[in-house]
């Protein structure tokens, strides 16, 4: 009966230790493993310039740094640049949603994934690069980036999500790579400023509404 007792009040300790949330630099943390925290949520106040550490500390234990949780910085319409380190693997949903002041992001090699609607209403946004690493872009990541008029997605990528460049009507010009193998429903929606396509031969399957409304459109191969 003693041996359960201290068991169970280590489990308390340890999930009280990993539950706790704390402040470094002005940005809010959630601790996830012994080693680790996310950004989380409640920065609506962050403006200007951000730079992620790699690390952080606290009560003297130092933290990896390895995801920007969902909903991070959404609304921070005062944030104008973001670099993010080697150490975030993930970018959340809605992470830098309504960030409309936003023109400059640099997502590290590190990250596989972009989070369901991660940029949306980033309207500022006009260019993105989007890593190797990268393997899943969400739902409506870049649903209404409508300053955005290029960019690269990479040979890691196989599908591009439902309404991924929904309503960017900046868009002149993407690379579809050859590892894609699906575009999914809505993806170039409304897309006003892209004049032509190159889809490749690995691409089996073209969603709903793909490519509809992209009134600019006079050439797809």
């Amino acid at each position: 009966m003693k041996k359960i007792l201290l068991i169970a009040l280590a489990f308390i300790a340890t999930n009280s230790l990993l539950a706790q949330n704390f402040t470094s630099g002005g940005i809010n943390y959630n601790i996830l493993t012994p080693t680790t925290v996310e950004v989380i949520a409640n920065n609506p106040a962050y403006s200007g310039s951000v730079t992620i550490p790699s690390s952080v500390t606290y009560n003297s234990t130092s933290y990896a740094v390895t995801s920007i949780g969902n909903n991070a910085f959404q609304n921070c319409t005062g944030l104008t640049s973001v670099t993010i380190p080697n150490s975030v693997t993930t970018i959340g949903a809605s992470a830098f949603a309504f960030c409309t002041g936003l023109t400059s992001v640099t997502i590290p090699n590190a990250v596989t994934s972009i989070g369901d609607y991660a940029f949306q209403n980033c309207t500022g946004l006009t260019s993105v690069t989007i890593p190797n690493s990268v393997t899943s872009i969400g739902n409506n990541a870049f649903y209404n980036c409508t300053g955005l008029t290029s960019v690269t997605i990479p040979n890691s990528v196989t599908t591009i999500a439902e309404g991924a460049f929904f309503y960017c009507t900046g868009l002149t010009s993407v690379t579809i790579p050859n590892a894609v193998t699906f575009i999914g429903n809505n993806a170039f929606y409304n897309c006003t400023g892209l004049t032509s396509v190159t889809i490749p031969n690995s691409v089996t399957s073209i969603g709903d509404s793909a490519f509809a409304f992209c009134t600019g459109l006079t050439s797809v191969t």
